[in-house]
Formats: C-alpha cells, sequence, structure tokens
C-alpha cells in the first residue's frame, strides 16, 4: 500500500538521484526546474510536495500546486480554485506495477478534499503519451498543447463533476 508523506531536505539526495534516472528525465522534458534545496528549504502554502512510499521504502513523488497562486506563474493566467499535479515513480523497479495509480488516486483526493477545488490540470510532454493514457484512465480530458518553456506538453483537465460520477 502506498502512503504519502511530506519531503523534507533529508529527502534531497534521493530526489536528485531520482531526477537522473532515464525514465524520469523522459517525462521531464528539457526544463530543469527542481531546484530541490531552494524549493524543500521554503513552506508555501500553494503547494504539497509529497514523497510516496511503499512500506515505509521512498519510491515516487507527487507535486500539488494551486497554480493560480504558483509564485512563478508556470501556468500562465489561470483561474482560481484549480490544482495542478507533478507526479512520477523515482525507482525504475517499481513502475507498471499500479503504485502510480495509488499515487495518483490519493493525490486527486487531497486536490478535491477541498471543497473549492473545481478542477485539476496536468501538462505531460505531448510525446509521453503512456502518460497521456494514465491521466485519461482517471477521467482527465484533453485540452489543448501548450508550449511550457522549451518543451509542447499536452494540457489534460479532470473536473470534479467528472471525478465524482466515475
Amino acid at each position: 500500500m502506498i502512503s504519502l508523506r511530506h519531503a523534507s531536505k533529508a529527502d534531497i539526495p534521493l530526489l536528485e538521484y531520482w531526477d537522473e534516472q532515464p525514465h524520469v528525465k523522459l517525462s521531464d522534458g528539457d526544463e530543469e526546474f527542481w531546484d530541490w534545496e531552494e524549493e524543500l528549504g521554503v513552506s508555501v502554502p500553494w503547494r504539497e510536495q509529497l514523497v510516496a512510499e511503499l512500506d515505509g521504502k521512498p519510491i515516487g513523488f507527487v507535486q500539488i500546486i494551486d497554480p493560480h497562486l504558483e509564485e512563478t506563474h508556470y501556468w500562465g493566467e489561470i483561474a482560481p480554485n484549480l490544482r495542478a499535479i507533478d507526479i512520477w515513480i523515482g525507482e525504475v523497479d517499481y513502475l507498471n506495477k499500479g503504485y502510480g495509480t495509488q499515487m495518483m488516486n490519493q493525490a486527486i483526493i487531497r486536490c478535491f478534499s477541498t471543497p473549492k477545488v473545481t478542477r485539476i490540470v496536468i501538462d505531460p510532454l505531448k510525446s509521453n503519451t503512456k502518460a497521456h493514457r494514465f491521466y485519461k484512465r482517471f477521467g482527465f480530458e484533453f485540452v489543448e498543447e501548450r508550449w511550457f518553456g522549451k518543451d509542447v506538453c499536452s494540457v489534460f483537465q479532470l473536473d470534479r463533476s467528472n471525478w465524482k460520477s466515475s
């Protein structure tokens, strides 16, 4: 069973190691935006950074943000009351075993546990068709292709009403 716990500075070496794994690099694109020392050193109300553990062993990472309040404005002009999720499994041995599904289910529940949140958005690389299929299984619907920095991404969204009905 997967559990999510808040990431801490003690997780930095592991997160940096995961960043260098080929399967993680393929999903990150060309942007270098994970400055773990800085990000884990500051607690902000618009972001949760979580380590996924399987029986106490760290295997992945989930970040949930409020894209309207996020300070870099990565998402540009975006409505309030949304959440954005980044998710990955860092250890290749744990891919394709259902752990990502458990992580995503828990992330969605966390997002929609705030009653005002109406929608979740995600932005996998356009080329990451495995991720597209993964998100569609949860009810995410394609919205548009969009450039984020140097990467063309496929933006998907999950409305609260679609999630409740699934």
